[in-house]
């Protein structure tokens, strides 16, 4: 890889084929006990393949990381579209027919169940926080707070945080963010959301448009500059994972470096704020079965394994039944599912089998790329099981639980 970035060997032929095969999940910077940064070699590697691709697909991947991910108002209408084709019969009969080609048919698999647009609601933008709320629980001292790896600073005085809200996840699954949102602010913080925040990037690098992804974490950078909180929040991993190596990816940026790698420190994955800030446990039981799904870049990356574990453990009722091999891809692994999809399947499939002989009730996510392919694994293997991301799953608690079986 090192070589083919720096020009010493061709591109094509088995290394493309190779690196295009690799889900970069990262688990091997986990295994390699010699600290080796693959990461940072497979996005160089996928740079060079990105400036080999013929005009027409770069020219065509480039309008949809630059004019469509980047712009969630065309996303937010591109989800009101597929609300309306899913409403209409149109998904049943497609789905139905197999019509769709190879990869066309496998974005579409990934479509979520949507909302119609006449019942869909959104809060205000910004969020709205329960000021009532916050105020009383500043007043009051918290419980004993759940265990997690690593100590997270706290807010500053204000307990105001900022929160990331992502691209596709805003559009076409807003009830996490929402619900994000709400276990947050449960737990006495004030909710910011910067206006000019954008795509974490994650897409452009995974098909090899740094300069793209550059040009985003530089918007994000100083959209939340202008914020002033302290901590970061998201709830994905992936776009986590991205917003945290923003230090690597403009470290040659003379104007940006030191800004990215402060930027980056302030980044922080929901589960693992909250596990440090849980002020307020979640009381209502849900008496369910669950199982957690490891993102990867959440685990390889960013190396957050307990806190997730910590907060389900923390709900009253839930059975947390560990997978046979927690730490193996789902198959999403960015866009993996999409450019390929046949061994995306094949990945599902195993990690299918694995939740399969756990017998859960409900199968918990904290990534956006996991949620989706956990549906379309759950619908394939035809298993009834709720998927849900950990945020929802402690809002539930909070509302008061019930039966999840």
């Amino acid at each position: 890889m090192r070589a083919a970035a720096e020009g010493r060997i061709g591109v094509g032929g088995a290394f493309a084929r190779h690196i295009a095969l690799c889900l970069a999940c990262r688990a091997c910077e986990t295994a390699c006990p010699s600290g080796v940064r693959y990461g940072a070699l497979v996005e160089a590697s996928r740079v060079v393949l990105a400036q080999a691709t013929p005009r027409p697909g770069r020219v065509l991947r480039r309008l949809v990381l630059e004019h469509l991910l980047p712009r969630l108002d065309r996303l937010r209408l591109l989800a009101r579209l597929a609300s309306l084709y899913q409403a209409s019969g149109l998904q049943r009969l497609t789905r139905a027919l197999g019509i769709l080609p190879g990869r066309v048919a496998a974005l579409e698999a990934l479509l979520p169940p949507l909302v119609a647009p006449a019942v869909r609601t959104r809060p205000p933008s910004p969020y709205p926080t329960d000021r009532a709320r916050v105020g009383a629980l500043r007043a009051e001292p918290g419980p004993p707070r759940v265990p997690q790896a690593a100590p997270v600073p706290a807010p500053g005085p204000s307990r105001a945080i900022a929160f990331f809200h992502g691209c596709v996840q805003e559009a076409f699954l807003p009830q996490v963010n929402q619900a994000t949102v709400r276990v947050l602010q449960r737990n006495g913080f004030e909710v910011r959301v910067p206006p000019r925040q954008t795509c974490c990037g994650a897409p452009a690098l995974h098909l090899g448009e740094a300069e793209v992804a550059r040009r985003l974490a530089r918007q994000n950078i100083d959209a939340f500059a202008a914020d002033g909180s302290e901590a970061i929040v998201n709830n994905a991993g992936g776009c986590g994972a991205a917003l945290k190596e923003y230090g690597h990816l403009l470290a040659d940026d003379p104007v940006y470096a030191q800004r990215a790698f402060e930027f980056a420190s302030r980044v922080r994955d929901f589960s693992e704020f909250l596990a440090a800030h849980l002020h307020v446990p979640p009381a209502g039981e849900m008496r369910a079965r669950a199982v957690y799904v490891d993102s990867c870049h959440l685990r390889h990356v960013q190396k957050v394994i307990r806190p997730p574990r910590d907060l389900l453990r923390a709900v009253p009722g839930i059975e947390l039944v560990e997978l046979q091999a927690p730490d193996h891809c789902c198959g999403s692994a960015g866009v993996f599912n999409v450019l390929q999809p046949a061994t995306a399947g094949a990945v599902l499939e195993a990690k299918m089998a694995d939740v399969a002989r756990a017998a859960p009730h409900v199968i918990v996510t904290t990534n956006t790329g996991c949620h989706l392919q956990m549906l379309v694994g759950v619908r394939r293997a035809g298993l009834q099981v709720r998927v849900v991301h950990l945020a929802e799953l402690l809002e539930e608690s909070y509302a008061g639980g019930g039966e999840r079986g």
